[in-house]
């Protein structure tokens, strides 16, 4: 060879430099392929054999105060997509919508989501829920065309039937991207099942379990070839709540299918008995899956289904809000020497401002304008307050301000004062406003468990405690349960005892022959509370609107039993319901069913400590602490057989009445009679679980 023929040194040395650096980058990813991932890329061989199947977690149940079955779960299957098969997934859209009765365009819809939404290929899409004996057969006898389609064990919720207490338990549905998109929601993932409203949402952490996990090893195919290791589920824990399930029945049948609200709670603890809001709906609905023809009937619908008035609805609580007036009078040293007379109605500056009762109640004392509702006597008391000693009183009520009970989305009213007008209206307040304000109109606004809560204080001689809806002694979470005792306060107002006497006497009148709820009174309950009626808008538009005949005024309710240091308060919103003494039966029922139970609970000890000697003890014969107080002068009246509820008992096997009917509607004239024998039925039993759970 030629010494021209020779490679130039410089060449030979970028020769070799190259093929350094190709051997330098080939060393560095077989270093970075066996040691820096190892774990990664072992993962992803392990994937291509051994599938994750997840096992979830059933929700905790919730139970009454007595341990009783309120929202239990049923076993379930839904069908998965599998995203880590190596297939073309939406080529076999058409197979799988054939087999599962969902349109192929469906499917690629949510195969394209996930792409977008960069889910995890390992996260599986959820095709069909609660699938039928068919769907199963079909996925069985296509393993091997379909191996990315599985299916999943659902644990889903089983609530009562009928929208029993559809409110206070709220409902549970997929985790949505606003809501990951919360702090509370961070280790979230999409796909879960949370809890939407109600007690499911409020205590989700608590209800909702640990998943589970099931390894199996596949073939190239996806085909399962053995069983490799169980993670097992760990269950929500169980819920209980301070519902006592025969007075949430007595609060459900007795506000049956009218608008409105029923609250009832223990005024020593806070605990609510039961829990109503109408209308209402079916949470099983969404339990699966709901169809948005149904959401958008419920969202369109004018009642507002969704909405829990108990403690969403704000509204005037009319003449109700004249118990808190009567206290500001009474405390302020003003309304025991007042002495008025209803005309009808009065002028104060420069308008007239009239009574309910167009005739008048003549010469009325603060008692007199209690039992009688006269609104006269309280637009003269708003008059001589003024609007600072109205709102400071309401305020210590806690009206104007939520409550804090431990449900989600708790609307705080309004109770408006000279500071609110100014700060909102950039107005001073006229003294004319104080005058609505005065019987529970205008600007004041209240929720039903609100209004509750209020009176229930005054009952209780100034105690008012938070109303809530679990058994904080019986959380197991240690975190949950001193985060909820801290939540758990009470607020004591200063209560002149003479006072808190003259307005719980003479509240006790409402249900009598001279009070504004007669038809609401209960023999041998000492039943004690105030009617209101509100109007939802004035009479003059109204009658702009042509509405005069067709809108109703709301009526109120909020009763307490016994008088002094009551067991049970009640409060009701009968929307439209134009008088506070249709309110009053209602209530009336919820509190003869507590009152009832607490018997049969005293007779029951009773009869164990009369054993067999002597008479056994009756409901006929039992004077407690529910029933009214004798009559100065006069002895103890013997309870009659009718207010014990054991007419039967009392005249042998059968009951014999008398009836007397109209024949005809539009013949007053025309009468019927008979006589009629009523076999003796066995008494009511209580509930042993919520409706459509036994």
């Amino acid at each position: 060879m030629n010494r021209d023929d020779k490679v130039p040194q410089y060449k030979l040395t970028v020769v070799q430099y190259c093929l350094l650096a190709v051997l330098l980058v080939l060393g560095y990813g077989m270093w970075r392929l066996q040691v820096l991932h190892s774990e990664t890329f072992e993962s992803l061989a392990e994937r291509n054999r051994v599938r994750e199947v997840p096992i979830l977690a059933p929700r905790g149940k919730i139970l009454d105060r007595e341990g009783r079955i309120i929202v239990d779960n049923y076993p379930s299957f839904s069908v998965l997509l599998l995203r880590d098969q190596k297939r073309d997934l939406n080529a076999d859209a058409a197979l799988i919508s054939q087999g599962l009765g969902l349109s192929p365009e469906e499917i690629r819809s949510r195969i394209r989501k996930a792409a977008l939404g960069h889910a995890p290929e390992s996260q599986p899409i959820v095709l069909k829920d609660d699938i039928t004996p068919n769907d199963l057969a079909f996925i069985e006898a296509h393993k091997v065309e379909l191996p990315e389609i599985e299916t999943i064990m659902v644990h889903r919720r089983l609530y009562p039937k009928n929208g029993f207490a559809a409110h206070l338990i709220g409902y549970v549905g997929e985790v949505s991207e606003d809501m990951l998109n919360q702090p509370q929601y961070e280790l979230y993932e999409p796909g879960m099942i949370v809890g939407k409203s109600g007690v499911e949402k409020s205590y989700n952490d608590l209800l909702m379990g640990k998943d589970g996990q099931r390894r199996v090893e596949v073939d190239s195919r996806g085909r399962e070839l053995r069983h490799l290791s169980d993670s097992p589920a760990v269950a929500g824990q169980p819920l209980k709540l301070t519902i006592d399930l025969d007075i949430q029945i007595a609060a459900e049948q007795a506000i049956g299918d009218k608008p409105g609200a029923i609250v009832a709670m223990d005024p020593h603890t806070g605990e609510i008995l039961a829990m109503v809001s109408r209308p209402t709906f079916d949470p099983n609905a969404f339990a699966v899956r709901v169809s948005r023809q149904e959401w958008s009937r419920l969202v369109s619908d004018p009642g507002k289904p969704l909405l829990n008035k108990a403690i969403q609805a704000q509204l005037a609580p009319g003449s109700v809000f004249k118990i808190i007036m009567s206290l500001a009078g009474l405390q302020e040293g003003v309304a025991q020497s007042m002495n008025v007379h209803c005309a009808g109605g009065a002028v104060f500056y420069g308008r007239r401002f009239a009574c309910w009762v167009k005739s008048g109640h003549g010469a009325v004392d603060v008692t007199k304008a209690i039992y009688q509702s006269c609104d006269v006597f309280f637009y003269t008391l708003a008059e001589k307050l003024g609007i600072g000693k109205i709102a400071k009183y309401a305020d210590e009520l806690g009206l104007g301000h939520k409550t804090g009970i431990d449900l989600n989305d708790e609307a705080s009213g309004l109770m408006p004062s000279e500071e609110w007008k100014i700060k909102n209206f950039k107005q001073k307040w006229f003294a004319g406003e104080t005058i609505s304000v005065g019987i529970g109109q205008g600007a004041v606004t209240v929720t039903p468990v609100q209004l509750t809560r209020a009176i229930s204080g005054i009952a209780m001689g100034g105690l008012l405690e938070t109303p809530h809806v679990v058994m904080m002694d019986d959380l197991q979470n240690p975190d949950l349960k001193k985060a909820a005792l801290e939540h758990k306060r009470e607020t004591r107002v200063e209560l002149d005892p003479k006072n808190w006497e003259t307005i719980t006497d003479a509240m006790a009148r409402v249900t009598l022959p001279e009070g504004t709820a007669p038809s609401a009174h209960l023999q041998n309950i000492d039943l004690t509370g105030k009617t209101g009626s509100a109007q939802t808008m004035s009479n003059a538009l109204a009658q702009k609107l042509g509405h005069s005949h067709t809108v109703g005024d709301n009526g109120w309710f909020v009763g307490f039993a016994p008088r002094r240091n009551p067991d049970i308060v009640v409060g009701v919103l009968f929307e439209s319901g134009d008088h506070g003494y249709l309110a009053a039966r209602l209530a009336a029922q919820v509190i003869k069913a507590y009152v009832d139970k607490q018997r049969r609970h005293e007779l029951e000890i009773r009869k164990a400590e009369a054993g067999d000697d002597g008479p056994a003890p009756t409901l006929a014969t039992i004077q407690d602490k529910y029933s009214p107080p004798p009559k100065q002068g006069s002895q103890p009246q013997k309870v009659a057989a009718a207010a014990s509820g054991d007419i039967a008992q009392n005249r042998g096997s059968d009951f014999d009445f008398t009836g007397v009917w109209h024949e005809d509607a539009g013949d007053e004239h025309q009468l019927g009679s008979g006589s009629f024998t009523l076999p003796k039925g066995p008494p009511a039993r209580p509930a042993k679980a919520a409706p459509g759970m036994q």
